[in-house]
């Protein structure tokens, strides 16, 4: 017996070396450089404009700025295949792009810093969607930079750092700029433009900690090879019926475009499909049942400040602690397995919402709903990172990732804007068990794709930065 405790004990300190490696507390980094920005021209924004005086209508268009981050994928297959002047040679394919998008934001917040949503709402404007445009681009290049730093066992492991990284820096963003511009501003009984302009100003400091990581990381070795191979071929096909100049930009964009898709479902054939419906699928249950929780907390009689300390305090460890979990269970028993605990974990836990809405009021109760419900998310999310991750090849990582993720939000967002209609039609008790029962096929999909798809694997791709950085797992 205890060689056995002592056997899962060296076991456990295997597992959790994992998040010692060098890449992971990289990706911890980059994780806080991606997430500040993000409600920087969102929630922290519309706070600056509204006690600036802005009108809602006003503040409601700003949101919009947000919706970049939807199409990030239009422009991911730049990252791939375009290389920047004096950043790429410098610093290598990936990690140049990602210092071009950390000091474009640090210019774009810089310019926030600077503006007057009073005098000039149009720079204001203009800023802002700079910001979006640069931290989307930053979003691509990070998914690109992580999937070919390590390998398919490690992918969950990196994807909880970056959960991790990000959450923290949204935090910072929110309450971090409130708190800066309060203790900056001379009273509280007025606006005063100098208190924001100084907290987005600290903002665009804290960027350094990404562009100090960036410069500190080791490049990936992207292994193109194939692509430079097609692009060449259809160079020479487009030459014999156009000029020079016009065939290598046809190749280029053939290349860049529609080679990526091409070359998923040349790799999973009919399979592909199935992979898109699970993809598609995966997250409906707790995306749906997401979209009314704060309506339900407050209708079940939850006050503002209840309701803040058991979803963002409560909710935001819970998360990171199942990001945490998740990672080591994938290191430990494998992708596929994790997808399906998670799978499962995330429709069921809807049904104490069920409860809750039954019970009413009750704070405890709510409280271990809360911590249950956002530890399976944790898990779920990790595992579903290293999913995706897995189906991309070297090469084309920023374009299918980022065609991918986009995918996963795509159908689960639109089923559920009918969740209020479905509240007001019978009750939330009948939405939450509708929630949850949704997701049960999910589970079916996990064990079909896990049955009949063959099984990506990039860990015979991936080219280690330093033969020393292999053996830094071991701590």
């Amino acid at each position: 017996m205890p060689q056995a405790i002592s056997s899962r004990l060296t076991d456990f300190k295997s597992a959790l070396s994992i998040y010692l490696h060098r890449r992971v507390l990289s990706l911890l980094l980059l994780g806080f450089s991606a997430g500040l920005p993000l409600m920087l021209v969102f929630s922290t924004l519309s706070f600056w404009l509204r006690e600036a005086g802005v009108d809602r209508t006003a503040i409601g268009y700003f949101s919009w700025v947000a919706m970049i981050y939807g199409f990030k994928w239009a422009w991911s297959p730049l990252v791939d295949r375009l290389s920047l002047p004096i950043f790429t040679r410098l610093l290598g394919r990936r990690r140049g792009w990602m210092l071009f998008a950390q000091l474009l934001l640090v210019l774009a917040i810089l310019g926030m810093s600077q503006s007057d949503p009073l005098q000039n709402l149009e720079m204001m404007a203009f800023f802002a969607l700079l910001v979006a445009f640069a931290s989307a681009t930053q979003d691509i290049v990070i998914d690109a930079f992580r999937i070919e730093s390590a390998s398919d066992k490690m992918q969950a492991a990196l994807a909880a750092a970056y959960q991790v990284g990000y959450r923290s820096a949204m935090i910072i963003a929110t309450a971090g700029a409130l708190t800066i511009a309060a203790w900056v501003e001379p009273s509280s009984d007025a606006y005063h433009l100098a208190s924001w302009q100084t907290a987005y100003l600290v903002m665009a400091g804290l960027m350094g900690v990404g562009i100090i990581t960036t410069l500190m990381s080791a490049e990936p070795t992207v292994k193109v090879q194939h692509a430079d191979v097609a692009e060449a071929k259809l160079k020479q096909q487009y030459i014999a019926h156009y000029p020079p100049k016009v065939a290598a930009l046809l190749s280029w964009l053939n290349t860049a475009c529609v080679l990526p898709f091409k070359d998923f479902f040349k790799r999973y054939g009919k399979h592909a499909i199935l992979i898109l419906v699970l993809i598609s699928t995966y997250r409906i249950s707790d995306i749906v049942m997401g979209i009314m929780a704060n309506v339900f907390y407050v209708d079940m009689g939850f006050s503002k400040t209840e309701i803040a300390t058991l979803s963002k305090v409560y909710g935001l460890i819970m998360t990171l602690v199942g990001a945490g979990a998740g990672g080591l269970l994938v290191a430990r028993y494998g992708t596929m397995k994790i997808l399906l605990l998670g799978a499962f974990l995330v429709a069921t836990t809807n049904l104490l919402f069920a409860y809750q809405a039954m019970i009413g009021y009750n704070v405890p109760f709510l409280t271990l709903a809360i911590s249950v419900d956002n530890f399976s998310a944790g898990i779920a999310t990790a595992a579903f990172i290293a999913y995706l991750s897995s189906l991309t090849s070297d090469g084309f990582s920023a374009t299918q990732y980022a065609l991918l993720s986009s995918i996963m939000l795509l159908f689960p967002k639109f089923v559920a804007g009918f969740s209020g209609a479905v509240i007001d039609a019978y009750d939330y008790v009948t939405f939450f068990i509708g929630a949850s029962l949704i997701g049960f096929p999910v589970i079916a999909l996990v064990w079909l794709v896990d049955k009949y798809v063959p099984k990506p694997n990039r860990d015979t791709q991936v080219n280690h930065d330093h033969s020393n950085e292999s053996q830094a797992s071991n701590g």
